[in-house]
């Protein structure tokens, strides 16, 4: 490999040479230091910002002061003991998340997982007051928590309707990521609806984005264009050059919220089917393999289990149902059913229309308290 040589002296000098001829005599083209100045730049002037180039600007101005850092400190008992055998001691764990003011008197919405087994919360917000926070209650399954502090005229996050959302609008995400309060990051919605997105055993219809998430925005809001709350940031998918992450529906946390508020935990109403999306092909499959189900060629929900002594057991529900209406709303995919079980209340009559063959039929089923798991 041939060997590069170092640039010569001359090459060195006549850069310099040439910028002291600039600065001092001007070059062809450009008054010297005696004359007018030149414009560094000849482009038209830059239009003032319209309204519309500051949206997220003006949406961000309305959640932003609602938004606070919440800081938990966890006690933990350590059974082995410090050394030589010293006895057990107890070992302080720290975390840290957002959320964001819903009335001026001090309550706010965050996940549970962010105040989870919290002996001590601190609620900062970005004037940099700092209030001891107190639970109210919390959600696993769902992931709400509602927090309480004492104060009066704080700011609050205008909250919107996340059953308007739809993929391709704006996302913003605000909170203190890894630590960095005031964190602001925007994308769109990639998609809803996206239920066990996050893992088994939750019950809620995501909202899908692309905004940047990272640990300490959980419990941030989601806001859209109009600088109204649609979601909670919850939880990320790891993966090499992806942008996935999810928020609960502020139309779901509402609900639960408000159940908080008002006895202090939420109940989950549940019916104890296994469900599954029908298609045509996936209906000539079914038909073509077993006699015990003759299915309709369409799209819709089929009931592909019913747990022994359920509500929906109780109510007539069997294997092989086609599923078209549940609460008197129409149904396309097992989520709506889980929505719609899910606005409904533990032990009051629940309609559910749907084809058994060639019948149609009408069964009213009573929803009962999901059992708690663990």
């Amino acid at each position: 490999m041939p060997r590069l040589s170092p640039p010569s002296r001359a090459a060195l000098i006549a850069p310099v040479a040439l910028l002291l001829v600039g600065c001092s005599q001007g070059l062809p083209g450009l008054p010297g230091r005696s004359g007018a100045q030149a414009p560094i730049s000849d482009a038209a002037p830059t239009p003032p910002l319209q309204q519309g180039n500051t949206l997220i600007v003006d949406a961000v101005a309305k959640v932003g002061p609602a938004v606070v850092r919440i800081d938990t400190v966890k006690r933990v008992v350590n059974p082995l003991g410090g050394l030589f055998g010293r006895g057990p001691t107890i070992q302080q764990q720290q975390g840290q998340g957002s959320g964001f003011i819903t009335r001026s008197d001090g309550v706010l919405l965050t996940n549970a997982h962010v105040v989870e087994g919290a002996n001590e919360v601190s609620v900062t917000l970005p004037d940099g007051r700092s209030f001891n926070g107190k639970v109210l209650g919390s959600d696993p399954l769902t992931d709400v928590a509602v927090v309480k502090v004492v104060a009066s005229k704080l700011p609050v996050a205008p909250l919107g309707d996340s059953a308007k959302v739809r993929p391709g609008e704006w996302a913003i995400a605000i909170g203190n990521p890894l630590g960095l309060d005031n964190t602001v990051t925007a994308g769109i919605i990639s998609a809803i609806q996206r239920t066990n997105a996050v893992g088994e055993g939750q019950r809620v219809p995501y909202i899908q984005t692309d905004a940047a998430v990272n640990p300490g925005n959980s419990g941030g809001p989601l806001i859209n264009d109009r600088g109204q709350v649609i979601g909670i940031n919850t939880a990320i998918r790891q993966a090499p050059g992806a942008g996935l992450s999810f928020a609960i529906p502020i139309n779901v946390a509402r609900q639960i919220a408000a159940q908080i508020l008002e006895k202090g935990s939420a109940s989950h109403p549940y019916i104890g089917v296994r469900l599954q999306a029908l298609t045509p092909q996936l209906a000539r499959e079914i038909n073509a393999s077993t006699d015990e189900c003759r299915l309709p060629e369409v799209n819709g929900v089929v009931v592909v289990e019913v747990m022994p002594g359920s509500p929906a057991a109780k109510g007539g529900l069997k294997p092989c149902d086609l599923i078209d209406q549940v609460g008197g709303k129409a149904v396309k995919n097992p989520s709506e059913v889980q929505l719609a079980v899910d606005q409904g209340r533990v032990g009051q009559p629940l309609g559910v229309s749907l084809r058994r063959g060639n019948e149609r039929l009408s069964l009213e089923l009573k929803p009962a308290e999901l059992p708690r798991q663990g």
